[in-house]
């Protein structure tokens, strides 16, 4: 009797905790919300937008319906039938009547250079619908470009609702009018040279970071607290000025009459300036003093927590310092080194305004095409495109940097 009480007893106290463990679940989520909502609507919605953009085609379609319509029997090859003539001089007519031509024209004058002035002068031109069976003698009379397969393989290409055309042209590809992808001409072909530039200058600079921040973390690390804050002040002040500012501090340092050539010519070195600043020169040093901190940073997080022990056991077991420093303290720091390089990497294949200010013609990187795209020619789509490899590029990157450290720390834990 009393085993049968205790039984019974104990459904409602599961039920009890049950509910308590789900009231906590809860609280924690009502807690982490706000974050991910802001999340969402600040990065991840705009990281979804941008590769939507990407690969979206709705200009042509929305403008000349009936042509994507009728083309989309159309084998590609040679010239479509009467019936897409016939669609097209009635979209025409419906598009200039609308103000709305100037958007189909814009999408495929990116595929054939001058698509926009056939199309609107063929508007233009076009007073009436024609006749029945005449559709295809009256475009090609207004316009002989009716009679040539690139300029109706270029609507075909873009009748939607998705392309790949932006991605295509963000890696100098690009498709023939068969459709098959070809390498892009070689007076349009630059955005890999582009990316090639972007990613040397990341890693030229990540690699002055890491050059010139691994002793200074490791003098902070070392150094007694008092002079290790402030050590540590002068780190961060960069923080606490305009990166504007900053950059513009090393125009007025690296330029022909600036502190740098100034104080080179006083002490006899040299006869003449050296032109330090709009080159590569002058790009790599103002990134390195804007990016050096987030290589200092995480390198002294990692080397504060390595015990001195360490070094002193190998020093009395007969190691020399070099030796010592080489097997023992440096693989420690190996977290430290990845964390700051990714962390400088990504950061400095992404920036624009330094380049802008301090490098030349040659010294733009992918970050300045993306701007002139999105704010010049409003070609929000190859904008995306660029902004997408760059982005996949990035991820790519890190996951290979974490499939790294997950190796060192399985092997680790393997020879523990």
């Amino acid at each position: 009797m009393t085993a049968a009480f205790v039984a019974g007893a104990d459904v409602p106290l599961k039920r009890r905790l049950r509910r308590a463990e789900r009231a906590r679940q809860f609280r924690a989520l009502g807690l982490v919300l706000p974050l991910l909502l802001f999340l969402l609507f600040t990065f991840v919605g705009p990281i979804a937008g941008m590769i939507w953009r990407s690969v979206d085609d709705w200009e042509v379609p929305q403008v000349l319906p009936h042509t994507v319509a009728a083309l989309s029997s159309w084998n590609g090859q040679g010239l479509p039938d009467e019936p897409a003539y016939a669609a097209l001089a009635r979209d025409l007519q419906a598009a200039r009547a609308s103000g709305s031509i100037g958007v189909a024209a814009k999408r495929l004058n990116y595929v054939v250079n001058g698509y926009r002035t056939v199309l609107t002068s063929t508007a233009r031109n076009l007073k009436a619908l024609p006749e029945p069976g005449t559709a295809k003698d009256t475009l090609i009379g207004i316009n002989p470009a009716w009679g040539e397969h690139a300029h109706w393989a270029a609507i075909r290409s873009a009748s939607g609702p998705v392309t790949s055309y932006y991605l295509l042209a963000a890696v100098d590809l690009t498709r023939d009018p068969d459709g098959a992808i070809i390498a892009s001409p070689e007076d349009q072909a630059i955005y890999r040279d582009v990316f090639g530039r972007t990613f040397a200058i990341g890693f030229g600079v990540t690699a002055l970071c890491l050059i010139l921040g691994f002793p200074v973390a490791y003098l902070l690390a070392n150094l007694p607290t008092a002079q290790s804050n402030l050590l540590m002040i002068f780190v961060l002040l960069p923080f606490w000025t305009s990166l504007l500012v900053r950059t513009c501090a090393w125009i007025v340092i690296l330029q022909s009459e600036g502190i740098v050539n100034g104080s080179l010519q006083w002490l006899g070195l040299i006869d003449e300036p050296l032109r330090l600043i709009y080159n590569r020169f002058g790009v790599y040093m103002a990134m390195t003093h804007v990016l050096l901190p987030f290589m200092i940073l995480p390198l002294y997080s990692v080397m504060r927590s390595i015990s001195p022990a360490y070094m002193r056991a190998a020093a009395s077991l007969g190691a020399p310092p070099a030796t010592a420093f080489f097997r023992i303290y440096l693989p420690q720091t190996i977290p430290g080194i990845g964390a700051g390089c990714l962390l400088v990497f990504i950061l400095a294949i992404g920036y624009y305004i330094t380049p802008a200010l301090v490098g030349g013609a040659g010294d733009q990187m992918i970050s300045a095409f993306i701007a002139f795209y999105t704010t010049e020619t409003v070609n929000w789509g190859l904008a995306s495109a660029l902004g997408a490899v760059l982005l996949l590029s990035t991820l790519v990157l890190a996951l290979v940097y974490g499939k790294l450290a997950l190796g060192r720390q399985t092997t680790g834990g393997l020879k523990s």
